[in-house]
């Protein structure tokens, strides 16, 4: 085989992304909170972009108004005077005109003030600890069990391999490790006993049928029968054979249907009590709201707290002053044209996601005004072309937004769906028919209820048609809705 290396040229054409293009994406895609934070981090990382109050008054019109001293050069001529106590103050007030235009300008005002508190620390000493997990939570309740040392190394083994439901998911054999000796079989079943007797109530189960058991046994009230019920009849009852059970108990329907609405009230996820996840509130990003004297909806951005930025005019001027060092001038002209960057990404963002979200309450004032079942399909691509952009663009403005209306918080791209017609040519998107779906299931008789093929009989009498079975199968199991054997009630 030979080697040898050859030189030749060929055109191509690619495409390539500027630095501020990628920018100004990045920036369209982030939502209200995260572009705060972005704004924070440019404003930290670039001394030429300051944050100015829409509420503060200019502090520069405040020392132009000031009077001027005359600051004018003059001839330094030396006196005869042995202490030269006029040249010197002659020298000392050559600097008054620098020391003023530093004022004027006031670049480190901001950075300097003694007085400013520290963020960072505010928002570690604001911020709340984090919650408690479950094996914290339990493992502190271990440590005050009193009990032989060897079933405390068992009971602590338990807690590390219980999921976060409060389940062991794990058999009792598995953790026992012969060759480490630190507990038997035995100890493991006493450490487990121990174990379910924790709060939360029913933890340290190993499938929901034991769960049920530890929280009826613990349980104030007598449940006697509910835990015969469960020990006894636990597949009859998932399945929803209540006239069978009856039979078997030798009592009513009634009397299990009591049963039933007793334990409703237990947990089947004891562990999800402790450490469960905070739901963080949600900004949006636009508001739709209705105006009377118009009548007509008002879109408008949620940016009333986005802080306004500017360039600062002392580093502009030092950019373009010969006087200062190349390198000084260089690092200014990179710094002013990414503090310019983001201020024109941040503008274009402001631009593109209210136009957009115009376009959203022009095609979908139907469900502004009746709610989900009248929404109707609206791709992607109808709202670029009135806009005027491209369809990646109106993906990235939607992107992680929610949009405030009189129906709630929702997210932008739910107001985005396909769809199909019904029999008078109107538009139905798939959310508009899911609603549909569900409303036929709560209007429906529980003692009768309707099978995937009524349901679909019921669509077609609301105008969706050919509409299939497995199609109504699907969008049930999307709504979480069981099966109509299920659904019975005796």
């Amino acid at each position: 085989m030979k080697l040898e290396m050859r030189s030749q040229m060929r055109m191509e054409q690619r495409m390539k992304l500027a630095p501020h293009m990628i920018q100004s994406m990045e920036i369209l895609q982030l939502p209200i909170l995260a572009l705060q934070e972005r704004i924070e981090q440019e404003l930290n990382n670039n001394p030429v972009l300051e944050m100015v109050g829409p509420d503060n008054p200019d502090e520069n019109d405040q020392v132009r108004d000031e009077p001027q001293t005359d600051t004018d050069e003059k001839d330094l001529v030396l006196s005869t005077d042995a202490n030269k106590v006029e040249d010197f103050e002659r020298l000392e007030s050559l600097g008054d005109g620098f020391s003023d235009y530093m004022a004027e300008a006031g670049p480190f005002h901001r950075r300097i003030r003694t007085e400013e508190r520290d963020k960072k620390l505010e928002a570690l000493k604001n911020t709340a600890a984090p919650p408690q997990s479950l094996h914290e939570y339990l493992s502190e309740q271990w440590r005050l069990i009193d009990a032989d040392e060897p079933i405390k190394k068992a009971g602590s083994m338990i807690i590390d391999y219980l999921d976060k439901r409060g389940y062991l998911t794990v058999r009792l054999e598995q953790l026992y490790n012969k060759d480490r000796g630190d507990f038997t079989v035995d100890d493991l079943n006493q450490a487990l006993t121990l174990v379910q007797k924790l709060e939360p109530s029913g933890v340290g189960a190993r499938d929901l049928k034991e769960c049920l058991l530890i929280q009826m046994a613990q349980s104030g009230e007598d449940m006697s029968f509910e835990s015969h019920l469960i020990s006894e009849h636990m597949d009859d009852l998932l399945e929803n054979h209540l006239p069978d059970i009856a039979k078997k108990m030798n009592c009513s329907l009634e009397t299990i249907n009591r049963a039933i609405v007793r334990m409703s009230k237990l947990d089947t996820s004891p562990g999800l009590q402790v450490g469960r996840e905070q739901n963080l509130p949600i900004t949006p990003d636009v508001i739709v709201e209705f105006d009377e004297d118009s009548g007509r909806y008002l879109v408008r951005l949620a940016d009333s707290d986005l802080p306004h930025l500017k360039l600062n005019d002392y580093y502009s001027k030092m950019a373009k002053d010969e006087r200062v060092s190349e390198k000084t001038r260089q690092f200014l002209h990179n710094n002013l044209r990414s503090a310019q960057w983001i201020m024109d990404a941040i503008e274009q963002r402001k631009n593109t996601l209210l136009k957009v979200a115009k376009t959203i309450v022009k095609y979908q004032t139907d469900f502004f005004n009746k709610g989900q079942l009248h929404l109707r399909p609206l791709p992607m691509s109808k709202v670029a072309d009135d806009v005027g952009v491209h369809l990646a663009t109106v993906s990235r403005a939607v992107a992680g937004k929610y949009i405030q209306c009189p129906w709630g918080i929702l997210p932008l791209r739910k107001l985005f769906s396909g769809g199909r017609e019904d029999v008078n040519g109107e538009g139905r998107s798939w959310e508009a028919i899911r609603a549909k779906l569900q409303q036929i299931i709560d209007e429906e008789d529980k003692g009768k209820p309707l099978s995937d093929d009524q349901i679909r009989k019921k669509l077609q009498q609301a105008g969706i048609n050919n509409l299939a079975r497995r199609t109504v199968a699907k969008y049930r199991k999307l709504l979480n809705i069981p099966a109509a054997r299920y659904r019975k009630k005796y």
